[in-house]
């Protein structure tokens, strides 16, 4: 008898990237159970992405919610644990780089049961950022490490990870080729009223919204940049900080930018697919504007996923206004920009990577 799979997440991006890998999983006959931290518990950031993508419902939520690293990591740890020991799996997955990921790993780890990490390698070689953190530590105590593309793989052969690394490709761009016929039919656009000339705006990261120099200094370059619609899906977190630093009454008397509650994965590639630029701070938002060939700009001073700034897609410029403003005007102006996009290679796979995941895992569980 084949032996058991638990699958850790606990953020809207986990439940994209784990989708592919969990249907697949299923489609295989495979025991996997889904367990979520609670990390993010609203609707708008969980539950309807369970609902969009058709994954069954987890086999236990940690209700962990918020609070601070130490805090969150800590409780998903302690509640983890008495999870696993009842479930007894033989491999543990976990997605991405959030703390879901890191404790889902550490608690595997300690327990002696192999963990298997998906979109390992990804370097954005910034140790403030909480992400990296974890993502190196998960790295390094990973037996099984699926890379998404050759510069991650590259990026483990550095660091002489112990465990086996393989170049799958990226789940991602399995779930953006599976759902993005569906997003395509969203009427998103038409039932917000949104203009057809706009750019899309996504910031949630706490280096930016927590701090309100930085967060002053985006949303400055936002009301400049007046000479196009700017639609900007709010996370909750940001939205509370626009308001307690008396920032978001300004934004809702700027006539080109639209606020809207955070979106489903559907409507939001739709979104995303339609606009003529989107600004940034969030790493699978890069890659999707990748893949919907719309051009980028990171507001950040480094990224994970640096393929698509070598490969002229995505553009970093921090958090200075005059630097985004500038750089957003000559995007704008350049009307071949989104034709040079389309030409470009995808080095993230060809979107087969949840099958060459879950073959492996076969392979280890005969």
């Amino acid at each position: 008898m084949k032996g058991s799979i638990s699958l850790v997440l606990g953020t809207r991006p986990q439940i994209i990237k784990s989708a592919p890998i969990i249907q697949q999983m299923l489609k295989q006959g495979l025991d996997i159970k889904i367990i979520h931290t609670g990390q993010h518990y609203d609707y708008s950031l969980s539950k309807i992405f369970f609902e969009e993508t058709g994954l069954p419902e987890p086999y236990a939520n940690l209700e962990v919610g918020s609070g601070s690293h130490a805090y969150q990591t800590g409780e998903m740890i302690l509640r983890l644990e008495k999870v696993l020991m009842n479930l007894k799996p033989s491999i543990v997955v976990v997605p991405g780089d959030t703390n879901s990921a890191l404790a889902g790993a550490l608690v595997a780890v300690k327990m002696g049961i192999k963990v298997a990490h998906v979109e390992s390698g990804a370097r954005s070689y910034d140790m403030t950022m909480p992400e990296e953190i974890n993502r190196r530590v998960v790295d390094h105590i990973s037996m099984f490490l699926f890379s998404v593309s050759e510069l991650c793989s590259k990026n483990l052969e550095r660091e002489a990870v112990m465990g086996r690394v393989y170049l799958t490709g990226d789940t991602m761009f399995d779930s953006f080729l599976m759902y993005m016929p569906t997003a395509s039919k969203s009427k998103v656009i038409e039932e917000n009223d949104i203009s057809r000339d706009y750019a899309v705006l996504t910031l949630h990261r706490a280096e930016n919204t927590d701090n309100p120099e930085r967060l002053k200094n985006i949303m400055e370059a936002i009301i400049l940049l007046n000479d196009v619609n700017i639609v900007f899906p709010v996370h909750p977190r940001t939205l509370d900080r626009l308001s307690s630093f008396n920032i978001l009454k300004r934004l809702e008397h700027s006539e080109h930018v639209k606020l809207l509650k955070p979106l489903g994965y559907y409507d939001m590639l739709k979104l995303m697919s339609e606009a003529r630029l989107i600004l940034t701070d969030s790493g699978g938002v890069q890659k999707e504007a990748f893949w919907l060939k719309v051009p980028c700009i990171t507001l950040r001073e480094n990224t994970e996923w640096m393929e698509t700034v070598k490969l002229g897609a995505n553009f970093l410029v921090g958090h200075d206004t005059n630097r985004i403003v500038s750089k957003a005007k000559m995007l704008l102006s350049d009307s071949y920009v989104k034709d040079r996009i389309k030409r470009l290679p995808n080095p993230y796979g060809c979107g087969k990577a949840a099958d060459k995941i879950v073959k492996f895992l076969l392979e280890y569980l005969d």
